[in-house]
């Protein structure tokens, strides 16, 4: 687990923030998560529900390249003062593009905006990405 150090944006990421997912992305946003949990956890779960309810509380926040929606953060209410960005999903046919980064970024400003004192992130910083925050281990 590591906490924010500080937040940098990262530059030079094509694309936007799409605010944060709606109703009309439930679907999307299902089928991100199972694929995320598919690759890092094996136990078996309700995606759109889960979705459903994320979407609903404004936990998902997606990014956008031209028309096709690229990547996906989500990032959970801060309890104690500690919001926890996750799961952070991008598909294999836009990585490398900093998508992830971007969106990660994103995410983490709408918690400390929404009153976070701390940002954490359950990661392995020595995976190939172009993460824009500064971690230190937590």
């Amino acid at each position: 687990m590591y906490r924010l150090g500080q937040l940098a944006w990262p530059h030079c990421v094509a694309g936007e923030l799409v605010s944060a997912a709606t109703p009309f992305d439930v679907e999307l946003v299902a089928s991100w998560l199972a694929s995320f949990h598919q690759a890092a956890q094996t136990h078996v779960r309700d995606w759109r529900a889960l979705a459903e309810r994320r979407v609903a509380i404004g936990q998902v926040h997606l990014w956008r390249d031209a028309d096709a929606v690229v990547s996906l953060a989500g990032v959970s209410t801060a309890a104690a003062g500690v919001a926890r960005v996750g799961p952070v999903f991008t598909p294999p046919a836009y990585r490398r593009r900093g998508y992830g980064a971007a969106v990660t970024a994103k995410a983490t400003a709408a918690a400390l905006s929404a009153g976070a004192e701390y940002v954490v992130l359950y990661t392995d910083l020595d995976l190939p990405t172009c993460l824009p925050l500064e971690w230190v281990r937590s």
